[in-house]
């Protein structure tokens, strides 16, 4: 292990429900709880700033009842602004969004957090992280997507471990000005196979789609698929 690596003592696991089976998601969401899931994660698509279309705050209503742990909403819509009370009514922990989808990023951090909700930017492969540089006060997490959003089951960016090693430069040099701690998530192509390299990069929170959905173990549960991700994530 280089001086470099990234070593944490925990890693946050946050299936996403984009690869679930949609019509039983309750059953799902509470199968990836039982299995050591730390989040929900819930990908929201407008068909205009990416091109697809998914699901809204009517269906995070509808599986809040069902976990304990939290959802985190990652909105992939432009204009964002007036989706973020409804999902903040609807049982969102955590909402993230894409900068360029707001004329007023330090604004819509503050609603976020201002409705009871952690709040996070989202940088896509090409976006730079010079975003970040004026709203690390307000943020809770930063999402690196690691594909293009829009479509799961994507090949993972590879230029995403160095972004990832600058961003958490950049957590690490504001909490040690005694700034408050932000989770470093990321999206995209993550797999047992790459999850290692992943976290030594930096991450901390690891979103992982069809890599749960479609494992071979998803009939019994996702106990096996969601340990080998926590024993890949972790070994040293």
């Amino acid at each position: 292990m280089t001086p470099t690596d990234f070593a944490p003592a925990h890693v946050r696991l946050a299936p996403s429900i984009l690869s679930a089976d949609f019509a039983r998601l309750g059953e799902e969401v509470r199968a990836i709880e039982q299995a050591g899931a730390d989040l929900v994660h819930f990908d929201v698509m407008d068909n205009h700033y990416v091109p697809n279309l998914t699901i809204g705050p009517l269906v995070c209503e509808a599986i809040r009842p069902h976990v304990q742990i939290p959802i985190d909403v990652h909105l992939m819509v432009e204009p964002v602004d007036a989706l973020i009370p409804l999902f903040a009514k609807a049982g969102a922990n955590i909402i993230t969004f894409h900068p360029e989808a707001s004329r007023h990023v330090d604004r819509t951090l503050s609603m976020i957090r201002e409705l009871g909700c952690k709040a996070g930017l989202v940088l896509n492969p090409a976006t730079s992280v010079e975003w970040l540089d004026h709203v690390m006060d307000k943020l809770d997490m930063v999402l690196l997507m690691s594909v293009n959003p829009g479509f799961g089951g994507q090949k993972f960016i590879p230029s995403t471990l160095a972004k990832l090693r600058n961003v958490r430069q950049r957590i690490d040099a504001h909490m040690a000005r005694g700034g408050q701690p932000i989770w470093l998530e990321v999206d995209g192509g993550v797999k047992t196979d790459n999850i290692q390299q992943i976290v030594r990069a930096g991450a901390d929170t690891c979103v992982a789609g069809s890599a749960v959905f479609g494992a071979p173990d998803a009939d019994s549960g996702y106990a096996g698929v969601m340990s080998e991700l926590r024993r890949q994530a972790l070994a040293r």
